[in-house]
Formats: C-alpha cells, structure tokens, sequence
C-alpha cells in the first residue's frame, strides 16, 4: 500500500539518486530520470553500465556519487534492490522509493520493504514516481486513479488539517 503524503514528501525532496538510470530515450529509466529534472530535481543517475545520461556522468553506484544524497529511486530488478538498499544504509541516506511500474515489479519485493524497514529506511513501496509529480500526465492519472479504487493508494492527513 503506498502513501500518498508519503510519496509527495518523498518527491519533494532535492537531492535524489536514481539507481537503473539508462540513457536509452525509450527507456523508463531515461523518462523518470528527465521528468525529474524537469520538476526541479538534482537527480544523480547511477548505473555501472552507463557512463553518460545527456551531458551528466552516470556514476556506477551510490559509494561513487559525490555528495549528500536527500533520497534514492531504485529502479533495478529485485534481486538487485537489496544491494542498492544496503548501499543506502552505508551512505547515511534515510528515504528510499522502490520503483513498481504497472504489471512488472520493479525493485518492489517484500524482501526490499523488510530490509527498509530493517535498517531504519524510510521507504515508498512499489509505485511510479511519474503518478506523482505534479501535473500529472493522464496515463499515471488515471494508473493512480485506479490504485486508489483498488485501496492501494492511502492519504494520510497532515498534522493540523482537519478530519
């Protein structure tokens, strides 16, 4: 189940990571990475197949990225989210997105939540980042549409906001 005061406080961090960054324009990992960058984001690409995203050196993984990092989007195949999940926890950094695209896992597993939750990681659990940030295009609008029809979208109220 994901939170959407959750997801929204995650995004609007500064200083993101984004492990499965690709440079292939077809790729979602290109699209997430230029979206973000169009809403203002520092988004530092991570994949050790890839040396350039545009202009941006690709770093080969979280221990080589200069920096503090605010948050990591981990959009690699499961077995590979532990690894990057544990790199985090050596880096200090405390909020990780488990990217679940619509009919494909994603880094998304039990096993990677548990981990989060293990180390003290606070963790978006298996959604696409692109439902939200603001505007929303009307493919993850209606993807989001859905997910909170099918009860796996919540809304946690603010402090201070009425009931």
């Amino acid at each position: 189940m994901i939170d959407v005061t959750a997801a929204q406080s995650f995004l609007s961090l500064n200083r993101l990571a984004l492990v499965g960054a690709s440079a292939d324009p077809k790729s979602f990992g290109n699209t997430i990475y230029r979206e973000l960058r169009a809403h203002g984001h520092d988004v530092v690409p991570v994949n050790p197949h890839t040396e350039m995203i545009g202009d941006d050196v690709c770093f080969p993984d979280l221990a080589s990225v200069p920096g503090d990092l605010d948050g990591v989007i981990v959009m690699v195949k499961p077995d590979q989210a532990l690894e990057v999940i544990r790199a985090c926890a050596d880096r200090g950094v405390a909020r990780v997105w488990l990217f679940k695209g619509l009919g494909a896992p994603g880094a998304f597993s039990d096993a990677a939540v548990d981990l989060c939750h293990e180390l003290g990681i606070d963790v978006v659990p298996g959604a696409c980042p692109m439902m939200f940030l603001e505007p929303v295009g009307w493919a993850h609008r209606t993807h989001r549409h859905f997910r909170r029809l099918n009860h796996s979208l919540v809304e946690t109220p603010k402090l201070g906001a009425p009931h």
